[in-house]
């Protein structure tokens, strides 16, 4: 990395410094400290601030007395200390690398939404029986992940069909780090298969999609009761005579935007309704995260998908083993690793690609 990006980054890092400051104030003013109500996103945004502040204020520390001992070692006429001064000016440089990488990983970072926990929903797509089967073996494919990484993963909603296979999941994944790895995932995932149904071996291709929704808090997205069509009903499906007699399956719609969100997973109604107001922020929080991204979209040529639900974005063909993401024409072929939570070496490119990109945007200031 070019040691010039913290700096032609600095007039933004210090205006953050300068912000972080203000808020270390109000903080301090009983006013705010004694109003719940303006003390929460005072909170929020300074401990957010103050992630993106740190690293940079340990770079330029180092960067102090890297200029410090510069200028003593060129005034050294001792050769004994000349060599100390030359090892201590290799140490420094060094650690001025590793903090400039970490100044601008938590200068992405902070942009985003890299650090939040998900909301990811598998729907079957086209292909009848076939494509519902996919969808579950998608989801097992991110449960499994999830627990390589140490993740915990809770099934929020679920409809399944007579053959094991899944005509949509929702399922929650909490963890350090869960969206900036999950959050490329959303887009068609194609699959080339002979079906365990097809009798004369011949390949199908059928699809599922695949939403990873950055989770979201009710202070951050609002939603007014007055705003809420809420009916209860039966739930269907298997779970003995308590599921098929007792109206605890809750359908939420949201009358300003049309979205409608059901669950029944739960026996208790009250814990269907949490549940369904978590998936119907975060999907009202992607919705407008989809506006932003269309607009800025419009002013660069190339990015690393969309999130569009209609896009192909994977194809997984399973006579050749191989996995191909269509975005970065990236092609592996260990595809039972894959599908058994091996997804490091799929994900990885796909972040190192973004972060390339959005550094260069970022020094070019747009």
């Amino acid at each position: 990395m070019e040691p010039s990006v913290v700096v032609r980054l600095e007039p933004r890092l210090k205006e953050m410094s300068a912000r972080l400051a203000d808020l270390d104030r109000r903080l301090a003013d009983p006013a705010t400290a004694q109003n719940p109500a303006a003390l929460q996103p005072v909170l929020r945004e300074r401990a957010e601030l103050a992630k993106r502040v740190a690293p940079y204020e340990a770079w330029r520390r180092t960067r102090v007395a890297l200029g410090d001992t510069e200028a003593a070692a060129a005034a050294e006429r001792d050769p004994a200390m000349a060599e100390l001064y030359a090892a201590e000016l290799a140490a420094l440089r060094g650690r001025l690398a590793e903090q400039e990488r970490d100044v601008v990983d938590v200068f992405l970072k902070g942009a985003d939404d890299g650090d939040r926990d998900v909301i990811l929903e598998v729907r079957a797509g086209t292909g009848g029986d076939e494509a519902a089967l996919w969808a579950a073996d998608l989801l097992r494919m991110y449960v499994r992940y999830a627990e390589r990484r140490g993740w915990t993963t809770e099934l929020l909603s679920e409809s399944a069909t007579d053959l094991g296979g899944l005509k949509e999941a929702v399922i929650r994944v909490a963890g350090d780090g869960v969206y900036d790895r999950l959050r490329f995932e959303s887009g068609g995932h194609r699959v080339q298969r002979v079906p365990d149904t097809e009798q004369q071996g011949r390949i199908h291709t059928s699809a599922a999609t695949v939403a990873v929704l950055p989770e979201v808090g009710e202070v951050e997205v609002e939603v007014k009761e007055s705003d809420l069509r809420i009916d209860a009903f039966r739930a269907s499906g298997a779970g003995g005579q308590h599921v098929n007699k007792t109206s605890s399956a809750i359908r939420l719609t949201h009358l300003p935007s049309g979205l409608v969100v059901a669950c029944q997973d739960e026996r208790s109604q009250h814990k269907n309704k949490a549940r369904a107001l978590a998936i119907l922020r975060a999907r009202l929080y992607d919705r407008a995260r989809e506006e932003q991204d269309r607009a800025r979209a419009a002013e660069r040529k190339e990015q690393v998908g969309s999130g569009d639900r209609s896009e192909r974005i994977r194809t997984y063909n399973f006579p050749q083993s191989r996995v191909t993401d269509h975005r970065i024409n990236l092609n592996l072929f260990d595809l039972q690793g894959v599908l058994d939570g091996d997804l490091d070496d799929l994900l990885q490119p796909l972040v190192d690609y973004d972060r390339d990109r959005r550094l260069k945007e970022l020094v070019a200031g747009r």
